[in-house]
């Protein structure tokens, strides 16, 4: 099966994003800045879906921020599993983030290239195009995410967010620490070729899922309906130091919408249970212009 090409996978993770455009409001106001970042990720979970095997990342990554808002990121998405260690993913992002005391935002284009081996359930994911408006009342802080995900057979899902935190801050302002909630609605283009995926079905006819094997054609139906995929609880904590940010957030993600899967055995309805996975990072930034 031929590959094509989020930043941070997880994009694959809607968590990851949102800590990222935290640093970059944090230290790119007047100034441009070259953000290098190590993040670990326990397991890939997207819109609530994930595999039957875990899939904790080890993601390097390094970005170019100009004062006048335009960035460009490069990472790589490392797969630490015992029995799959390879480079799963490569991430190119370009987009133009803005901010100001109350209102902030960002738009950004992200092609994906994952590993012709990968079993992450985005992994039929090749382009994305995602805009973000967040908002401070000062008493909750709130965002909303739009975003349009391009697949392998050319088939494209659309995605809505929204979400509510509160930030409590340090005196010193050094200790960020806000707890969310957000909602996740979309299609399922992305999950059907997941499935439908000739590798997957070899994978998991090897025994390593411990899952039912999975075989021909299979359709998913609610594929194109527009339903609530996740609801998910985090705690992110950003803890600033000179130069160096480090990172750490806990999460616990309930899916929504279980879908009715045929197969040329039948129908059965998918059984989706919680996920929690932690996301720790440290990151450092250094000026190329003031």
């Amino acid at each position: 099966m031929k590959r094509r090409p989020f930043f941070w996978s997880l994009l694959l993770l809607p968590w990851l994003v949102m800590t990222q455009e935290a640093k970059k409001t944090k230290v790119s106001k007047e100034f441009s800045y070259v953000l290098t970042d190590v993040s670990f990720i326990s397991d890939a979970v997207f819109m609530g879906r994930k595999d039957s095997i875990s899939a904790p990342y080890v993601m390097p990554s390094i970005g170019y921020y100009d004062a006048s808002g335009f960035y460009a990121d490069a990472s790589l998405s490392y797969l630490t599993r015992l029995e799959e260690r390879r480079v799963d993913l490569f991430l190119l992002t370009a987009g133009f983030h803005f901010g100001s005391e109350k209102l902030s935002g960002y738009f950004s284009g992200t092609g994906y290239f994952y590993s012709e081996e990968s079993y992450n359930v985005q992994s039929e994911v090749i382009a994305d195009i995602t805009g973000s408006l967040g908002y401070d009342f000062k008493v909750l802080q709130t965002s909303i995410l739009a975003s349009v995900y391009f697949t392998q057979e050319g088939e494209a899902d659309i995605f809505l967010g929204g979400s509510i935190g509160k930030l409590f801050k340090t005196v010193d302002e050094n200790l960020h620490i806000t707890p969310s909630i957000a909602f996740y609605g979309g299609s399922q283009n992305f999950y059907q070729e997941y499935y439908q995926s000739s590798r997957l079905g070899n994978r998991k006819g090897k025994g390593k899922g411990g899952g039912d094997i999975i075989t021909g054609n299979i359709m998913i139906e609610e594929v194109t309906s527009f339903d609530l995929m996740s609801i998910e609880f985090d705690l992110t904590m950003d803890l600033y130091i000179k130069k160096f940010i480090f990172s750490l957030s806990p999460a616990i993600v309930f899916p929504q919408s279980p879908s009715a899967i045929t197969t040329v055995d039948g129908m059965f309805e998918e059984d989706l249970d919680s996920a929690f996975y932690v996301s720790i990072g440290i990151s450092y930034w250094f000026y190329t212009s003031k």
